[in-house]
């Protein structure tokens, strides 16, 4: 068999692989909806053979044509490869690029099969969230990588590699987009076509731009989210949380850091999730701590739990709705709900309505996709109605940006108040809207690149030791969150945080950020750390996301439905040093309701990382400040104003604020 770097370096092979099982131990992505008329179909089939020679076309047309039969969509199976998909160490890939080198191991992560939902089918998480649209894209862009310079950049169109084009060295690597589709040709059903044509796909926020690094991803937004709800509840006068009861639903992608959010908040967490493949997965890893498949026996272990004020995470294997109707039959005190079902895609496998099983809807979902759909939307109704009751005896509720209020709505269930909003907040509107994204704080993160555990370690003490010099003349308005982060990094490696890569997530604003990716630098150059190491940022920041239902959602001058922020990032973010730029159509929310960018920027310790860092770090975090000041929101007000005092060159557009009641007299 030839080498992994053979392999690599092959792309698409010259003679065709051998037919690969379909192996019934992996998480497979459901079967999609047959939505292509017979004419798109043949458009379809030829779309997919394109990427091979005529001569293999008879083979290879049969062979895409049932796939398309069985799984609505085309895969391209048989040339997964044959060696292992791990991150592996930079200077293991065949590459003439350091930089190219990184990204293939941040792909490779991407698919690794501890971190990616459904692996053989490209998804990364969230039930549709693609890197690929199928197994040649990932070959060919592997192969491109390999063997391109840095005065070359790979052009990406929804997980297509349109090619290398000339370009120099301070220019991206890669330049990524996702679902860039004609504004009024973006609803759900237009994913379905455009997907199964082989045309756009759905990349989520960090699966298509190869920057997830599994449920760590998410985990610290989680947590801060969970402790702060939990404040709120406490009426912030304590900060003992233990024997609170915080319950929610979804494990599979990025929900899988509930529980664990749960642990490190120190709470009583009860986590659904109706995929058992899915629990399982968590629950050998560690993420949480008790599966259940059976009510009566979970009801009372809740109870115990509560009562000796355990910090403990448990998972219901089953549908989400039964918990709920339970909890609320049983008079259960539940301090804090969410949810995290995938609702951003509730016709294809987001979303398991009640009183099917798992099996049941899947075969519902392809075969009488109207039903489903009534299913689902029968499933909402009941879902809200019990949340409802346990928020009537006190239970603090939020949406957690999976568009659970948004679908909910739309199915009819009794989640608006008599002024037509939602009767539960956004945890952005309520929480990491005012707390974080309008004071810059975000989720920065990073991976090392030799996979060394120790250079992880060495990198979380500089991450330390920058916070804390910082702490200690922070100003008020974020000493709270400095607090948090501190506290946060300092029990990372106790926590056992790593899926995949060495990598780690930061709420950290601006200046951290910098300062941060600095002294990772200095300790590149001087060998401290023994290898490059990426730096990023989850697309659900302060400046990435135009999202109305999450990101921002605590903006309220009516410009929460653009998107000019999260488009003029990546462009910024481009010509400032990023080393690959993505946007996206859709990511969180869903297909059509978001507008969403990130970057990854490779650091090696030379004098050039040290003015990318500065200069792009800067921009990508103040823009987002800028356009939240300039809606009226306090906090950005004051985190610009203060940067305005201390940065030469930046001048922002501050608005003056009009009486309410003057400009209502002026109406009358």
């Amino acid at each position: 068999m030839k080498t992994f770097k053979e392999q690599i370096l092959e792309g698409i092979p010259a003679e065709l692989p051998q037919v690969k099982p379909y192996d019934s131990e992996v998480n497979h992505a459901p079967r999609r909806k047959d939505i292509l008329t017979e004419d798109e179909k043949v458009l379809a089939l030829k779309n997919a053979l394109r990427y091979f020679p005529e001569r293999h076309h008879k083979v290879l047309a049969r062979e895409f044509a049932e796939e398309l039969r069985l799984y609505g969509r085309i895969y391209m199976y048989r040339f997964r490869p044959e060696y292992d998909i791990f991150a592996r160490p930079i200077d293991e890939y065949p590459a003439r690029s350091v930089k190219a080198a990184a990204i293939m191991a941040m792909i490779q992560n991407n698919l690794d099969p501890r971190v990616a939902q459904h692996p053989h089918e490209l998804i990364i998480y969230g039930g549709n969230g693609a890197i690929f649209q199928n197994w040649a894209q990932y070959r060919l862009v592997m192969q491109y990588l390999a063997t391109m310079t840095d005065e070359q950049t790979l052009v990406m169109y929804s997980g297509h590699p349109l090619g290398l084009f000339p370009s120099h060295k301070d220019a991206p690597r890669v330049v990524v987009t996702n679902g860039m589709v004609v504004p009024n040709y973006s609803r759900p059903d237009d994913w379905e076509r455009f997907n199964a044509l082989g045309v756009s796909q759905y990349g989520q926020m960090t699966a298509g731009s190869y920057m997830y690094i599994g449920p760590q991803g998410i985990v610290h937004g989680t947590t801060i989210t969970v402790m702060n709800a939990a404040r709120k509840v406490l009426g912030g006068k304590v900060d003992d949380r233990s024997g609170l009861l915080f319950v929610t639903a979804g494990l599979g992608g990025m929900s899988g850091a509930q529980p664990k959010a749960g642990n490190i908040a120190g709470v009583v967490s009860v986590t659904a999730e109706i995929n058992p493949m899915a629990a399982e997965k968590r629950y050998s890893q560690g993420w949480v701590d008790e599966l259940h498949d059976n009510l009566d026996e979970l009801v009372p272990r809740i109870r115990r739990a509560v009562a000796s004020k355990e910090v403990v995470s448990l998972a219901y294997v089953g549908n989400v709705v039964d918990l709920w109707e339970r909890l609320a039959d049983e008079g259960m005190k539940v301090d804090l709900g969410s949810d995290q079902t995938s609702l951003h895609n509730p016709w294809a496998g987001g979303y398991y309505p009640v009183g099917l099983t798992l099996e049941e809807s899947k075969r519902m979902m392809s075969e009488d996709p109207e039903l489903f759909k009534e299913a689902v939307r029968a499933s909402l109704r009941r879902h809200v109605a019990a949340i409802n009751r346990l928020a009537e005896r006190g239970m603090y509720f939020f949406d957690y940006g999976n568009a659970f209020l948004l679908e909910s709505s739309r199915a009819g269930a009794d989640v608006l108040r008599p002024d037509g909003k939602f009767r539960y907040p956004s945890y952005v509107q309520d929480i990491m809207g005012p707390m974080y994204f309008d004071y810059g704080f975000g989720p920065f993160r990073w991976v090392c690149m030799s996979e060394k555990p120790e250079d992880l370690a060495k990198s979380d003490a500089l991450a330390v030791k920058v916070l804390t010099e910082m702490a200690a003349s922070a100003p008020s308005e974020i000493a709270g969150q400095m607090r948090d982060n501190i506290r946060w990094i300092e029990e990372a490696g106790r926590n056992h945080l790593v899926v995949g890569s060495q990598a780690r997530i930061l709420y950290v604003d601006c200046e951290g950020r910098t300062r941060i990716a600095l002294a990772f630098n200095d300790a590149i150059r001087s060998g401290e750390i023994s290898a490059p190491i990426v730096l990023g940022r989850d697309h659900h920041d302060v400046s990435g996301t135009d999202s109305p239902y999450r990101e921002t959602s605590n903006i309220y001058d009516g410009s929460q439905f653009t998107a000019d922020m999260a488009v003029q990032n990546v462009i910024g973010d481009g010509f400032r040093g990023a080393t690959w730029v993505s946007v996206h159509n859709g990511g969180g929310v869903g297909w059509g309701e978001v507008i969403n960018g990130g970057f990854g920027m490779v650091i090696d310790g030379s004098e050039d990382s040290d003015r990318h860092i500065r200069e792009m770090l800067f921009w990508d975090v103040n823009n987002g400040i800028a356009r939240r000041s300039w809606a009226r929101n306090k906090g950005a007000r004051f985190a610009i104003e203060r940067e305005m005092e201390r940065t030469l060159g930046l001048r922002v557009t501050l608005p003056n604020i009009a009486d309410e009641e003057l400009v209502k007299d002026a109406l009358k």
